[in-house]
């Protein structure tokens, strides 16, 4: 009977036994030159992580998203994906920050044979990795398809392209050429180097190039830069920016030089309140304290999150990479609230929405 007592005793203090975290990785620029996107993608992520969470978390435990600080850097975004597959034991990786950032992490990906959730990037090289890849974002080409159609249809077909001097870069000058030939027209290129100011040349070749519109397909430091100087030197043009920029921060970035600016959209804006998905995520956004309005990019990221959640629960308990990826490409016509991707066996690009917006010199982007 005493040895049956203890037993009982060492059962009752034992501590219960806890579900595992189950672990997301990402590696994005949370310093540097393209931060404000990098964090904002992590936090719609993280929002929606902590509402499921809150709800209790999933079978298989509680998710943690893990991000490691790449500062916009190929070479560290190459070590931290092995840290994040090897050291924590990421079952999936989650919203890098780019083409150029999701590159680097494709042969760890291939090896580990990892999903790879929703890079911020609408290149076709990141789609033609491998299995996988999944994305739940429309194409570059999709979006520059309804950016040239908008404006050709209303005259504006002589257009310049600033793109960068990549092969993503290219690749969406080529897209715009072949959109543009619908109106015989050809458009003219300015490249520019990846993480480099504007300079005065960038800014010559677009006055000599004279256009009536101009597509911007980088990131939001050069556009603002770009578009600050054209507006200055009295350059009347139409200027429409790539969903890649990050609306809500070329928004901030242009401050009152916002006004006529345009871009395109992968997903509604924030302010869509009559979609489910976005009051879902708005709600979610601000139960996780944050303070600022939600931006198009953590509004995209929260959505990607409540997707990647979606295949996890239809893998049950048991919750591993490969059971994850079965999971994923089976998931098939997914309607997150207003808001669908559609997933299936050697298909995992499941997004194909595009909107256009307009700017605000006060940071709002509405549509």
């Amino acid at each position: 009977m005493h040895k049956l007592f203890c037993t009982l005793v060492l059962a009752a203090a034992a501590p219960l036994a806890m579900a595992a975290d189950i672990v997301v990785g990402q590696s994005a620029p949370l310093t540097g030159s393209n931060a404000d996107l990098g964090n904002d993608i992590r936090n719609g992520a993280l929002a929606y992580f902590k509402k499921v969470n809150d709800a209790g978390g999933l079978p298989g435990g509680r998710i943690k998203l893990v991000t490691l600080d790449d500062h916009n850097d190929t070479r560290l975004a190459g070590e931290n994906t092995h840290k994040l597959l090897d050291d924590e034991g990421a079952i999936a990786l989650f919203g890098y920050a780019s083409s150029t950032l999701s590159i680097p992490a494709m042969p760890a990906v291939a090896e580990h044979k990892a999903p790879f959730f929703a890079p911020f990037t609408g290149a076709d090289t990141i789609r033609k990795q491998n299995e996988y890849v999944y994305t739940v974002r429309a194409t570059y080409s999709d979006e520059i398809e309804k950016i040239i159609n908008f404006w050709g249809n209303l005259g504006g077909t002589r257009v310049a392209v600033l793109h960068y001097d990549d092969a993503v870069g290219k690749q969406n000058f080529d897209s715009v050429a072949n959109v543009l030939k619908k109106f015989n027209r050809t458009p003219v290129s300015v490249p520019i180097k990846r993480n480099a100011d504007i300079s005065d040349a960038d800014f010559n070749s677009v006055v000599a190039a004279d256009p009536n519109v101009l597509v911007i397909t980088t990131l939001y430091a050069p556009a603002a830069q770009l578009v600050k100087r054209l507006k200055a030197a009295n350059r009347a043009t139409m200027v429409t920016s790539l969903s890649f920029a990050g609306a809500s921060q070329l928004a901030k970035a242009l401050g009152p030089d916002a006004s006529g600016v345009s871009v395109s959209l992968t997903v509604p804006t924030p302010r869509s309140a009559t979609v489910p998905v976005v009051r879902e995520c708005n709600e979610a956004w601000t139960a996780a304290g944050q303070k600022d309005a939600m931006s198009v990019t953590a509004l995209e990221s929260c959505i990607a999150a409540k997707v990647l959640v979606e295949g996890m629960r239809r893998t049950g308990k048991d919750l591993t990479r490969a059971s994850l990826h079965k999971s994923l490409a089976a998931l098939g016509r997914y309607d997150t609230g207003g808001y669908v991707v559609d997933f299936k066996p050697g298909s995992h690009h499941g997004g194909s929405y595009v909107g256009m917006a307009l700017l605000r010199p006060n940071g709002e982007v509405r549509e």
